[in-house]
């Protein structure tokens, strides 16, 4: 593989917290939590009634006609991609961008599908009988159809990816798009990923797994990453889009330019379907790989967004992890968890932190973790409770991501 350099030109997203870049970084900064008590009617009987519903509804952005041939996940992609496209500087499709559609790729994740189509669907099925199942049923829940959908869009020929691995998966959109510009196989991709799983049956399964936090108190407060109250992630949705180029191809059509991509890790615990290392081994070779990757020195990490769900085991790993990685100098790193704020937008997760990541580097001021009142001692990271200035001069930041399965993705971005 080549060493070529790859670079961030673009970003966007619709999460819980913002309807875009712009007023996610606010609300970030602010400390401004997007975790709300559902107003569902079916929430009543759930045993969680709250969750992270994004900021601004799929309706008030799309042509109601094209939405309703879309699962609520790719609405969220395609959102997120028109943002990330227009900040890139293109207009309309590849071609009509003046850029060359077989050398555009995709390489867009999602944890889990159409979920919210495949069960509406069923619903229906029950109900009304076979001949009542939407024709378009099959296009709208398969995993790839928000990674089809921006494909289709943009005109982007080169491949469109959809890597599926669990909580991990839109981290591993971004190592997978970086991997088509190193082999030379695509000049631009759109890389991430989404998720919109706020239904029923998913917080019912991930209730009853004892994932989800069943903290019943104030929304806002339930998230609390590396917390001793910490009892469970809680269940967000949002999409978050990169736009990635090749450096020279970037600088020859004068693309303002906010980060590198300086390395990427991708590794499996083969310990737990759904508990991590607790040695946090596997996290350790995914961050490690992406420090080699990069040809990286771990004194130039300044900044972390960890993957910190706020599961009792996954935040003390992770922990474990950066202290096997970065050595002594983790104690001059300032660690985040914007999941705080975001709740856990599952394949979603690891794309919109990749943004938050960049932002960090690129105005040099680290986010702040909600809700952190009582740090637990078995966790010694330097965790910013406030927003954080980050030094000058060039810097790195590392975001992580995990999932169920012992998937782990690591990847460092820079300051250019």
């Amino acid at each position: 593989m080549s060493r070529t350099r790859v670079v961030v030109t673009g970003m966007g997203t619709t999460n819980p917290v913002g309807g875009d870049v712009a007023t996610t970084w606010e609300g970030l900064q602010a400390g401004r939590s997007g975790v709300r008590r559902l107003t569902d009617d079916w929430a009543e009987s759930m045993p969680v009634k709250i969750a992270g519903r994004i900021a601004v509804e799929p309706s008030e952005i799309l042509d109601r006609v094209k939405a309703r041939r879309l699962d609520r996940s790719a609405q969220f992609a395609l959102i997120a991609a028109a943002e990330a496209w227009a900040d890139a500087g293109f207009e309309g499709t590849a071609s009509e961008a003046g850029l060359d559609g077989d050398r555009v790729g995709v390489a867009f994740a999602s944890g889990i599908g159409g979920v919210t189509t495949l069960l509406s669907n069923y619903d229906t099925l029950l109900e009304k009988g076979p001949r009542r199942v939407s024709p378009l049923a099959v296009p709208m829940l398969m995993p790839n159809a928000p990674a089809a959908n921006i494909s289709l869009t943009y005109g982007a020929r080169a491949a469109a990816q959809t890597p599926v691995s669990a909580c991990a998966s839109g981290a591993e959109g971004v190592a997978l798009a970086t991997d088509q510009i190193r082999l030379g196989r695509a000049d631009v991709v759109l890389a991430g990923g989404t998720e919109a799983a706020i239904h029923p049956l998913p917080i019912a399964a991930f209730a009853n797994m004892m994932a989800l936090s069943k903290n019943d108190g104030d929304p806002t407060t339930v998230s609390r990453p590396w917390d001793t109250a910490r009892d469970g992630f809680v269940l967000g949705e949002g999409a978050g889009v990169l736009v990635l180029e090749s450096l020279e191809h970037a600088q020859a059509r004068g693309a303002r330019i906010y980060a590198e991509v300086l390395g990427t890790g991708i590794s499996a615990d083969a310990h737990d379907i759904a508990q991590p290392d607790p040695a946090g081994r596997g996290g350790s070779r995914a961050i490690s790989g992406a420090l080699r990757d990069g040809d990286i020195d771990p004194a130039s990490i300044v900044h972390v967004n960890a993957h910190a769900t706020s599961t009792p085991q996954g935040d003390i790993a992770e922990g474990l992890m950066l202290h096997a990685t970065l050595g002594a100098h983790v104690d001059q790193v300032v660690v985040s968890g914007t999941k705080s704020m975001t709740g856990h937008l599952l394949g979603g997760a690891g794309a919109v932190e990749s943004i938050a990541t960049i932002k960090a580097l690129h105005h040099r001021l680290a986010p702040p973790t909600i809700n952190l009142d009582h740090q637990d001692p078995q966790v010694e990271l330097d965790i910013a409770t406030k927003p954080r200035e980050l030094p000058t001069g060039d810097i790195a930041a590392l975001n992580n991501s995990f999932g169920f399965g012992g998937a782990n993705v690591a990847v460092v971005f820079g300051s250019i």
